[in-house]
C-alpha cells in the first residue's frame, strides 16, 4: 500500500496503458478518479474498481476541451481535499506521410495529445504549489517523441510533452513538485493487436529483450514515481521499452 491516502487522477485512463495505470494506482490504495472520452469504458473500469473495493470512479472527459480536463481535476479536489498524482496519458494517433497530412490529422492529434496535457498539467501545478507535501506529474510520452516515419503530428505532440513535463520540473521543484515523462516503446495493446503478423515481427525482432512489453509494465513505473519512493526523483525521462532504440 505504497500510495496509501494519496489521491490521483489519470487521463485517458479507461483503457490500455491508461488503464492499467488506473488499476495499478488503486491497487497501491491510492484514490483514483480517472478520465476517458468512451462512456462504456468510464462505466466498465469503475465497475470493476467497485467489485474489487478499489478506491475509484470515472468521468466522461474529452481532454482536448479545456472545461473538461478542469472539471475532472476539480472532482478529485474537492471531493478529497488534495491532488497527490497526476499521470497525463489521454493520447490519440492519426498517422499518415508529411506530405500528405491534412491540417486535421495534426489539429487533432496535438488537441488531444499535447494541449490537453498543458490543460491538465497548468491545473494540477496550481493545486499542488499550495498544498503540503506537493506532488508528481507523470506524463506519458513515447519513443516516438525522437521522430516516427508518418507520425509526425504524433511525434511532435510527444516531444512536446517531454519538453512540457521537464518545464514543469524545473518551476514546481521548489513547491515539491516533482514532474517526470515515461516512454514506453512497443506495448501489447489494442492498437499494437491490430498490426499484421509481419509488421509485429518485424518491430519485436529490433527488441533486445525479445518480446512486447504490456501495460502493466508501465503502470509500475507510474505507481513507483508516483510514490515518496521516488521523492528524489524529478526533471527524468525514462523509457519503458526493452531496449528498442526507436
Amino acid at each position: 500500500m505504497e500510495l496509501k491516502d494519496k489521491v490521483a487522477v489519470v487521463t485517458g485512463g479507461g483503457r490500455g496503458i491508461g488503464r492499467a495505470i488506473v488499476e495499478r494506482l488503486a491497487r497501491g490504495g491510492a484514490t483514483v478518479v480517472f478520465g476517458d472520452v468512451n462512456a462504456e469504458n468510464v462505466v466498465a473500469l469503475t465497475a470493476v474498481l467497485s467489485d474489487s473495493g478499489l478506491a475509484g470512479e470515472g468521468v466522461v472527459s474529452d481532454v482536448a476541451k479545456k472545461q473538461d480536463v478542469e472539471a475532472l481535476l476539480d472532482k478529485a479536489v474537492t471531493g478529497y481535499d488534495r491532488l497527490d498524482i497526476l499521470v497525463n496519458c489521454a493520447g490519440i494517433n492519426r498517422d499518415g506521410m508529411l506530405h500528405k497530412m491534412t491540417d486535421e490529422q495534426w489539429d487533432e492529434v496535438l488537441a488531444v495529445d499535447l494541449t490537453g496535457t498543458f490543460y491538465a498539467t497548468r491545473k494540477a501545478l496550481q493545486v499542488m504549489r499550495q498544498q503540503p507535501g506537493g506532488g508528481s506529474i507523470i506524463g506519458i510520452s513515447s519513443l516516438s517523441w525522437r521522430g516516427s516515419l508518418g507520425q509526425a503530428n504524433y511525434a511532435a505532440a510527444k516531444a512536446g510533452l517531454v519538453g512540457l513535463t521537464l518545464t514543469t520540473a524545473r518551476e514546481g521543484g521548489r513547491f515539491a513538485v516533482r514532474a517526470n515523462a515515461i516512454c514506453p516503446g512497443f506495448i501489447e495493446t489494442d492498437m499494437t493487436r491490430a498490426l499484421s503478423s509481419e509488421m509485429w515481427d518485424s518491430v519485436v525482432a529490433r527488441i533486445p529483450l525479445g518480446h512486447a512489453g504490456e501495460p502493466s509494465d508501465v503502470a509500475a513505473l507510474v505507481a513507483f514515481l508516483g510514490s515518496d519512493e521516488a521523492k528524489y526523483i524529478t526533471g527524468q525521462v525514462i523509457e519503458v521499452g526493452g531496449g528498442l532504440v526507436w
